[in-house]
């Protein structure tokens, strides 16, 4: 099962994607698949932050590029929670040190998108749970420079190709999940699933 979370900064979807991941794991350990590269104090104080709030029970995969590589360390069956595509989406487009050692070459977004839906491939056959997590760019009014619409172009065409695939797709505001796609319309997804 797929599960798409997307929310603004700070309205709680990781605390709604970590529950759904807990459930789903039962009794086995839950994987959290985290794009996060501690670049800076702050960035590595939200990253302790957060592994803090998630307990020990947690096997933490750093993949702040390459997807696949930690998708395939998740046991089949299992469940994980990628956080988050926002991340994800800069570090492909502005790959900075230490990023770029998890990836061979470099990486156009077409193959990163490849990729990304390679993994939901992946998932989907191994009989996975995997919660994906990301922001709502589009909530606040954005800048008018070429740079900063290239990166929520990017980011909305892996918004699209996760949603389009998902079994489920969330939108959480205020700590509360609003489904955007429930059950009857997960069948009419994207027929490559």
């Amino acid at each position: 099962m797929i599960v798409f979370i997307s929310g603004g900064a700070r309205s709680g979807k990781s605390a709604v994607a970590e529950a759904e991941v807990r459930k789903a794991a039962g009794a086995t350990a839950p994987y959290y698949i985290a794009t996060a590269n501690a670049s800076d104090a702050e960035m590595a104080t939200r990253i302790a932050r957060h592994r803090a709030s998630r307990g020990l029970s947690w096997v933490t995969l750093e993949a702040p590029l390459a997807l696949a590589p930690a998708i395939a360390r998740v046991p089949d069956g299992g469940a994980a929670l990628l956080d988050c595509l926002t991340l994800w989406a800069s570090q492909v487009l502005y790959p900075q040190p230490p990023a770029r050692p998890f990836m061979a070459e470099p990486v156009t977004p077409e193959q990163a998108l490849a990729d990304l839906g390679e993994c939901l491939n992946a998932a989907r056959r191994r009989g996975m749970t995997l919660a994906i997590v990301s922001n709502d760019l589009n909530e606040a009014l954005l800048s008018d420079d070429a740079e900063t619409w290239r990166y929520v172009a990017f980011l909305q065409r892996a918004h699209r190709l996760v949603a389009r695939r998902a079994d489920s797709v969330l939108e959480v505001a205020a700590g509360q999940p609003l489904e955007w796609k429930p059950a009857s319309m997960r069948d009419r997804g994207d027929a490559r699933r």
